[in-house]
């Protein structure tokens, strides 16, 4: 099968010749120069013979045409962080202006994704990372701010959620345009330490699916991140998208668990917190092996939970692909 057979079938829990398996990292020396990443992302694909390619933009890069000051400050995750918000006082919301795509941060990483699209020497799935809107809103203020307007002033969030959600779909279409084959579309807000169930429903689903919608009708081809522990599975399994990643070995439900809730590709099985760091390479095996275990190997994508930090060791990301292709 052809990499995008694999993943179509997995998509289906149609039969595979061999589970289909990627994972991705941040490139902090570089991520601010996109054909020096577009660069790094191809020979990390190459070197490991992944079954798509997800494009890794920094964690941040989706505020900084809104205001905010970026820096990568040694996290083990590679990924830059805020360290000057865009929205420090209630009044900075209503400043939140639609974007120009191709300009910034955002055309930036536009050209990153036409690089790595350009030079994917296989034909493999190419997936840019795109965050939720209640994400950036959080982003862009900071989480004590962020959660201060939204109880305190709700109207005002709503009208920057609209703002980010327009841009942000418009900026969905200009990755598929781009060559994007769908998109990764990442919440950190849907673990419920963070806000009610309620909260989500209002603040969090609506623009999340406004997004997700209208990449469906142009994209068959998308993966749901819900990033944190104790998530609200039960509400993302219900998302319009054919695929759903988690921190399945650190939060609940397990992939097999999954399965029985969800229609789509459980995308999923590697603990990228501590079996990809510690090892040993015993260890990492035996993990892929319980986790294609789990699904019998259909409708199962290996991936970790999330990015795999600097410090994990090439043998260990080597093992897990030995041990998918002597699975049986």
């Amino acid at each position: 099968m052809t990499k995008r057979e694999r993943i179509q079938a997995a998509l289906q829990r149609k039969p595979v010749d061999r589970p289909p398996v990627s994972f991705w990292r941040h490139f902090p020396e570089i991520d601010d120069n996109p054909l020096a990443l577009a660069e790094a992302l191809l020979a990390f694909h190459t070197r490991y013979d992944l079954d798509f390619i997800k494009v890794m933009p920094t964690g941040v890069y989706c505020v900084e045409d809104w205001g905010c000051r970026v820096a990568y400050r040694g996290g083990v995750d590679g990924s830059r962080v805020c360290v000057d918000h865009a929205v420090t006082r209630p009044e900075d919301w209503g400043k939140i202006r639609p974007l120009d795509l191709e300009k910034g941060a955002l055309g930036r990483e536009l050209q990153c994704l036409r690089e790595v699209v350009k030079g994917r020497p296989d034909g493999a799935p190419v997936l840019q990372t795109i965050f939720s809107p209640l994400t950036i809103a959080k982003k862009l203020a900071g989480e004590e701010k962020f959660l201060a307007g939204l109880h305190e002033r709700p109207a005002v969030i709503h009208g920057a959620l609209e703002v980010i959600t327009e841009t942000m779909t418009r900026y969905a279409f200009a990755c598929l345009e781009s060559g994007a084959d769908g998109i990764f579309f990442a919440t950190q807000m849907a673990a419920y330490g963070m806000m009610t169930v309620g909260e989500h429903r209002i603040f969090g689903e609506p623009y999340d699916r406004r997004v997700l919608e209208e990449v469906a009708e142009r994209s068959a081809l998308s993966v749901l991140h819900v990033h944190g522990l104790g998530i609200g599975f039960d509400v993302m399994a219900t998302y319009p998208v054919p695929a759903i990643n988690w921190h399945d070995r650190r939060t609940s439900p397990s992939l097999r668990e999954a399965q029985g809730l969800y229609r789509g590709a459980v995308v999923g099985g590697l603990n990228e917190v501590e079996t990809l760091r510690d090892g040993p390479e015993e260890a990492v095996r035996d993990q892929v092996k319980d986790a294609l275990g789990q699904t019998g190997g259909l409708g199962h994508i290996l991936a970790p939970g999330c990015v795999v930090p600097l410090d994990v060791p090439e043998t260990h990301l080597s093992a897990i692909r030995t041990t998918v292709e002597e699975w049986k």
